[in-house]
């Protein structure tokens, strides 16, 4: 399984022939590398409804005929859009072709907001434990700490967790550093930190904050096998 971080939220899963995307924002994404004509996944694995999650979905999912799934409601929008959708709900497991999807709670608001400002609600925001070749991976979205994701941790022994550190809108370094602690990932790797002002953080405090731990500060369009 090889997996790379493109900034900001955007993680690329490549597991034998099949190239799983998550939170696809790459327009307005000054720290991405990836570019959107250029992506062709199989599948886009979404966390939430919000514009810097959402991102480039439908047009990537158009192009390359991507099957995107989602929260309920977040894939029955996009469904309206003319993309291929499986939505799920909190708590819910499917085993696909290419892995074992599962939802878990995220503490944080979900919507969209449309061209003309429309303000559609797209259900619960949720992290993902995606699970293939023996291997779990968590991403846990937007969110804030919360007490169960010891619980995650010890019921889906986690490989690699990516967790937003910018603060504002989600956990900060101190907070996230003690999610690791409950968590007990193998690797944890931060995310959703310096895309614009109000998450600005230098990943080096959550390293140290979190130093009982194995931490990887990523750049973008790095990769690494597990």
């Amino acid at each position: 399984m090889q997996i790379s971080y493109h900034g900001h939220s955007i993680v690329k899963i490549k597991v034998g022939t099949k190239t799983i995307l998550i939170d696809p924002f790459i327009t307005g994404n000054k720290l991405t590398d990836l570019v959107v004509e250029n992506e062709k996944p199989d599948i886009i694995l979404l966390t939430h409804g919000h514009n810097d999650h959402v991102g480039d979905t439908v047009a990537i999912a158009k192009a390359s005929d991507a099957l995107v799934v989602a929260p309920n409601e977040l894939a029955v929008y996009l469904g309206w859009q003319g993309v291929k959708t499986h939505g799920m709900n909190l708590g819910g497991a499917c085993e696909f072709d290419f892995g074992t999807v599962k939802y878990t709670q995220a503490f944080h608001s979900s919507s969209y907001t449309t061209d003309t400002n429309e303000i559609i609600y797209t259900g619960m925001p949720a992290g993902i434990l995606f699970t293939a070749e023996g291997k779990t991976i968590y991403h846990a979205g937007d969110t804030a700490i919360f007490g169960d994701m010891e619980m995650i941790g010890k019921r889906h022994p986690i490989d690699v967790a990516f967790l937003p550190i910018g603060d504002n809108f989600t956990m900060g370094p101190q907070d996230a550093a003690y999610a690791v602690e409950l968590l007990n990932p193998k690797l944890a790797v931060p995310i959703h930190f310096n895309t614009f002002p109000p998450i600005e953080q230098d990943p080096n405090d959550f390293k140290r904050l979190a130093e009982k731990h194995e931490v990887k500060i990523m750049e973008p369009g790095e990769l690494f096998d597990i």
